[in-house]
This record gives structure tokens, sequence and C-alpha cells, in this order.
């Protein structure tokens, strides 16, 4: 546990110093390319941010593994492995739009172990080290107790190829909006995470997601008391989270839209 701790302060430290630079470069041109589609986007950014954590992890914690969105799998020789998203919320960044995050996790023997998301922006660090709860600048967070979904402010995403795709979340969009108090997109699933883990949002759901965008986010949930169902899928990783009263709410509304398997 100490040892968990001590690396997760050391990660820390690193992406408030990459969230500063991440500030200062807006101010700059960015230089920006597509990646899967013209709205799945790639910033100058993102990879300095990308390369910053990696040259940091592996000086340090020489043998670690590493899966990272923009370079892949690094391999190692250790038990370790650190799971990196350098910019969750890359088209909010490019617009200036402030929510966006960096997104990290640590896994020990594939168990995901510490959880950290940052947003430079609002200078929030969610943080989470397995057993010991999650917490929101150094106070202790939990999901909301909002019982019913009718009151409930419920988030969600659409995947980039939503427009030549059938499979984009828009039907169950559809049948859950009618239902619940509200729904918001804040357009990074990593925030997403935080904001139920926080009591912000009562529930989460998203399709075709992958495991540097939710691998940090979810243990956070789960420490701050909420339940989390995660379904590997062909085209990606489904997620569903949220309070103990409102999962299986959302969770039989999204099944009665479509049965998710």
């Amino acid at each position: 546990m100490k040892e968990w701790r001590d690396m997760a302060e050391r990660m820390k430290a690193w992406m408030r110093e990459a969230g500063e630079e991440q500030i200062h470069r807006l101010q700059s041109p960015m230089h920006m390319s597509a990646k899967t589609s013209e709205i799945d986007l790639v910033t100058e950014v993102d990879i300095w941010t990308e390369n910053f954590l990696i040259e940091r992890i592996q000086a340090t914690f020489p043998g670690h593994h590493l899966l990272t969105e923009e370079s892949g799998s690094h391999k190692g020789d250790s038990d370790y492995e650190w799971v990196i998203d350098p910019i969750d919320g890359t088209v909010n960044y490019a617009h200036g739009f402030p929510l966006f995050s960096i997104s990290v996790a640590l896994k020990y023997k594939q168990e995901p172990v510490v959880g950290l998301v940052y947003i430079p922006m609002l200078d929030e660090l969610y943080e989470t080290i397995k057993g010991n709860g999650a917490f929101l600048n150094g106070k202790r967070m939990s999901v909301s107790t909002t019982e019913k979904l009718t009151t409930a402010v419920i988030s969600t995403g659409f995947p980039y190829d939503r427009a030549t795709d059938p499979d984009n979340n828009i039907n169950y969009f559809n049948g859950v909006i009618l239902n619940v108090g509200g729904i918001r997109r804040t357009g990074s699933a990593a925030i997403d995470l935080c904001q139920v883990a926080a009591g912000r949002f009562d529930g989460y759901w998203e399709f075709k997601l992958n495991a540097w965008d939710v691998e940090a986010g979810l243990l956070l949930v789960q420490e701050a008391g909420g339940t989390i169902k995660r379904i590997e899928q062909d085209k990606g990783t489904f997620i569903l989270v949220g309070n103990q009263q409102i999962f299986p709410q959302l969770e039989q509304l999204l099944n009665d839209v479509k049965p998710i398997q």
C-alpha cells in the first residue's frame, strides 16, 4: 500500500506540471490532426503530455508496462502497468472549452489499484488508492443519494463514428432523456466518471470506450460507493455506473430500449 501511495504522489505532481503546460499552450496556435474521423482529433499537446509522462515513468519506474492512447503499449517486465490518457476531451481542448482532463490509472497484476484524474482548468484532482476511498482535492467523495430517475442527472457520450455506424447510442439517449431529470454531456468519459464519484451526477453510461478512458474513473466511482458495470464488446467497452439506487433503474431503462450484452 505504501508503494502505491508513493507512486501516486509522484504521478500527481507530474500531472499537475503537465496540466500547467496544457493551459499555457492554449494561448498559442495549435497543430492538430484527425485520427479515425475528422472529429477524432489529436493535438501536439496530447503528444507532448503523453511523452512527458512516459519519460518520467520510465526514468523513475524502469520496467513498468504502459498503455497509452497515442502510442499504444510499451512492454516492461514488471507487475505494474500505467494506463494513460494524456488529454481526455481533446475536442474540447482544441476548441478552448475547459472540460478536459489527464487520466492515469496504475494496475498491479492486472488489477487497478490507483486512479488519478486531473482537470487543469478547474484545478480539480480526483484520486483513489484501492481500499482507501476516493478524494477530490483531499476531501473525501461519495456518490449521490438520489433515489428516483425522474430527479436524477445522468451523463452520456457518443462515438466518433456516430454518423456512419447505427450503433451510435442515439436510440438509448432517446429512450432515457424523457425519463430522467436531466442529461449532460461533458465530452470526457473520465470527467463524467469523476462527477458520478463526486455525487454531482447520479449515473452515466457510454459505448465504444477504451481502457485509457475509464480505468481511473471506474476505480474512483467504486471507491466513492458507486456501482459499476463494464462489458467488453466488439466495438469497444460499454460502461454503466451510478449510485446504488439509480444504477438498477438506469440499467433497466437502457435494456428496455435494447438489451445490452
